[in-house]
């Protein structure tokens, strides 16, 4: 249904994008999972042609499967994308992305509130094989200041894990559009475009960690990388993509402004193998048929709890876009829709009051994981951002008295009356 992303809303794209009426094969509405590590080919002419490139077929399951491919396509049709690969992690997305832009003598761009395991990236794979990297804030002014001619690209995520930061998205594409840079956003909060649209404003390549709110029920690890189809790698800044194959082939030349993908698909899944499992596919399929719902109530309760716990004397600070006060809620405004993410920080006076209270909570769960159905509580300081350095950590917004909570679908009330007693048990005070 090529043309179904144009038609449908949201809603029903979640639904129905990437799908025919009904699998060909046996006649199944759901998307049948295909577990095959293989393929027959109908002789030896179209296996050739199949690996040539020369025709559209399925090689090996390393690469291709319909139910991974499904999954793929229907998260492309959500964030207005022209292409999508699922991989086996956000890590592997990320990875993947990196690798593809990245080269020796090259500069990427971060911003300074990168989630931890993406700084992992930059510090034990690019920087080491001789690209820099520099992180600065997440806005155009800074970007622009640290571009050079090497500069291979910008990255940002659409809210800032923890701290709740939005970039600009819009003024910073006009900053990487002006240089011929591309522009790279991990949307794993942006809810696969429910909240955020990156491309929508001038985002090149989307990123996401399809284990948070796409699959929602924390029941498998994936990610995904969504191209916009709008970069068209000059030889300059991207030797890698004029390479010549075999066959006298670039990556330009087989694909045009696709290249990216190309590229992405062949070192992702031929060369380093980052494969997404038709079962992880199913399972976050499941997960976006109801995405819209989940993260609408998500959302909802996120922001009466960010309320809440601002009344509450125990706590010294909450991080939440929702609120007047945080610094980037009038960019936010600009930047989501439908709400202003399922995720809240607050701080406590003192850090011996956050464990405390991740040690006497009842009905949230303490693990590290954000997206999930059910609400999830931890430290970073000492947990998804403790492999950074100090100085890193503080710059992104984690302190050792902040406790991140992602909201899930529990009844709201019950959920103030579970944080209430955590609270009061330890006698936290300020």
């Amino acid at each position: 249904m090529p043309d179904m992303a144009d038609e449908w809303g949201f809603d029903t794209l979640q639904l129905h994008a990437g799908q025919e009426e009904s699998d060909p094969a046996s006649g199944a509405r759901a998307v049948p999972i295909y577990a095959t590590s293989s393929y027959v080919f109908e002789g030896a002419d179209h296996a050739a042609a199949v690996f040539a490139g020369e025709v559209e077929g399925n090689q090996y399951g390393r690469m291709h499967n319909p139910t991974v491919q499904v999954f793929a396509e229907r998260l492309a049709a959500l964030e207005g994308a022209k292409r999508g690969l699922a991989l086996s992690s956000g890590q592997a997305a990320t990875t993947t992305t990196m690798l593809a832009l990245a080269r020796p003598g090259g500069h990427l761009i971060v911003s300074k509130e990168l989630f931890g395991g993406t700084f992992s990236v930059t510090r034990r794979l690019l920087e080491p094989w001789g690209c820099r990297v520099s992180a600065v804030a997440a806005d155009p002014e800074a970007i622009a200041a640290a571009m050079t001619p090497e500069t291979v690209g910008v990255w940002v995520e659409t809210i800032a894990n923890p701290s709740g930061t939005v970039p600009d998205l819009a003024a910073i594409a006009r900053v990487t559009r002006a240089n011929n840079v591309p522009f790279l956003v991990d949307n794993t909060w942006g809810c696969a475009g429910y909240l955020c649209r990156p491309i929508d404003h001038g985002a090149d390549i989307v990123v996401h960690s399809a284990t948070k709110w796409i699959g929602g029920h924390g029941t498998f690890v994936g990610g995904a990388i969504l191209d916009a189809g709008t970069f068209m790698w000059p030889e300059e800044r991207f030797p890698a993509f004029h390479q010549r194959d075999q066959k006298g082939r670039t990556y330009v030349s087989r694909a045009g402004s696709l290249a990216f993908s190309v590229r992405a698909f062949e070192l992702g899944l031929f060369t380093m193998g980052m494969t997404l499992s038709p079962y992880a596919a199913f399972l976050g399929l499941q997960g976006l048929e109801t995405l819209s719902l989940r993260v609408q109530r998500s959302c909802d309760s996120a922001a009466e709890l960010a309320r809440w716990f601002e009344q509450r004397g125990e706590i010294k600070t909450v991080l939440y876009p929702g609120l007047e006060v945080h610094p980037s809620h009038t960019v936010a405004s600009k930047m989501l829709t439908n709400g202003y993410g399922a995720v809240f920080c607050f701080e406590t006076h003192e850090s011996g009051a956050a464990k405390a209270f991740l040690d006497n909570t009842r009905l949230a769960s303490h693990l590290a994981n954000i997206g999930d159905a059910k609400t999830v509580i931890i430290n970073p300081w000492t947990t998804t951002h403790a492999s950074m350095p100090e100085s890193e950590r503080l710059a992104a917004g984690v302190t050792p008295n902040l406790v991140r909570v992602s909201v899930g679908l529990e009844r709201v009330d019950d959920l103030k009356r579970d944080f209430a007693q955590a609270l009061e048990t330890v006698n936290i005070s300020s």
